[in-house]
């Protein structure tokens, strides 16, 4: 079954020092059946990169292999996030007191049925209070 991946489970697999037990084997899991993100996915990981090479965490070589390794897995970006955002996903922001980033995840998973896969301990509280079922940790 595919899931939805969220940008902290995505950064884990780059920046190693955040990797859990758990995150290799999802990313295995993607590999056989595919993961969804919102339209925002690309920037947010693409900002995070940024901000490491600014703060000189990383290179850019680096994080252009990260970028290219990212390429290779089987994720779909859902093309309908934004005719949520102003109705379904600020409604789960308010609820829940996420960004709009995070709950744009949350929208995703449970417009689609699918687990959601995160390590954000807010956005885990949120899936588990509409019965999402997630993975990450």
């Amino acid at each position: 079954m595919a899931l939805v991946i969220d940008s902290s489970l995505t950064l884990a697999w780059i920046y190693l020092d955040e990797l859990t037990p758990t995150t290799p084997q999802l990313s295995q899991s993607i590999n056989d059946t595919g993961a969804w993100v919102p339209s925002t996915w690309r920037l947010e990981i693409a900002n995070s990169l940024y901000f490491s090479v600014r703060r000189s965490s990383i290179d850019r070589a680096f994080r252009d292999r990260a970028i290219q390794d990212l390429s290779r897995l089987a994720i779909s970006v859902d093309a309908a996030t934004g005719e949520f955002a102003w109705s379904t996903t600020v409604a789960l922001s308010d609820r829940f007191g996420l960004t709009m980033y995070d709950a744009c995840y949350l929208e995703l998973a449970q417009r689609r049925e699918l687990p959601l896969a995160t390590l954000d301990k807010d956005l885990r509280n949120a899936a588990k209070a509409l019965d999402i079922p997630v993975l990450g940790v």
